[in-house]
């Protein structure tokens, strides 16, 4: 399934606040020190305030697999849904067709908004997470549900597969 809009979301029974064209809006005051703290920079660094605000509202929402709303949500899930009311950018629903998405980069050239992508129990692209900053990532975990992780530790590095842009709007197989 691609969500290209509202009204695919809201047909799948997902509740989206639709904000329009991506643009660029400062945080609040509050949340964007409380970001900066956690990751370790300085306020005037966190910049996206559509960016933070969404995973203010989303932090530490449970996970649950195949979850799309306040009661549990997956990674590809979280994905789809930040890419969607933060950027503006339609996504693939499952982090296998995610993974096709990307234009692959360097770890030290991945930028806020960027996917990072995670091979677990020996599958491949099993686990995504969006990039922030200073190596964090905001991902749905399965112990902690939505959180923000530092890439190099937990011993999630050892699993980290790759990591880019999204390159251009995504479209299904089936013609469209």
């Amino acid at each position: 399934m691609v969500v290209r809009n509202n009204a695919d979301l809201e047909q799948n029974g997902v509740p989206v606040v639709k904000r329009g064209p991506y643009v660029m809006v400062k945080p609040d005051k509050e949340i964007a020190e409380k970001y900066a703290g956690l990751m370790g920079v300085k306020r005037n660094e966190i910049q996206n305030g559509r960016l933070y605000s969404f995973i203010d509202e989303w932090y530490g929402t449970p996970y649950r697999f195949g979850g799309l709303d306040k009661d549990g949500v997956d990674c590809s899930g979280l994905v789809l849904l930040l890419q969607l009311q933060v950027y503006d950018q339609p996504m693939p629903r499952t982090c296998a067709m995610q993974v096709n998405t990307i234009k692959r980069k360097y770890e030290d050239e991945l930028k806020e908004g960027d996917l990072v992508f995670f091979d677990f129990d020996g599958k491949q692209f099993s686990h995504v997470g969006v990039y922030l900053q200073n190596g964090y990532f905001v991902h749905a975990s399965t112990r902690k549900g939505v959180m923000i992780a530092r890439l190099h530790d937990n011993g999630i590095y050892k699993f980290f597969s790759r990591g880019g842009s999204i390159a251009e709007p995504v479209y299904t197989s089936q013609g469209n």
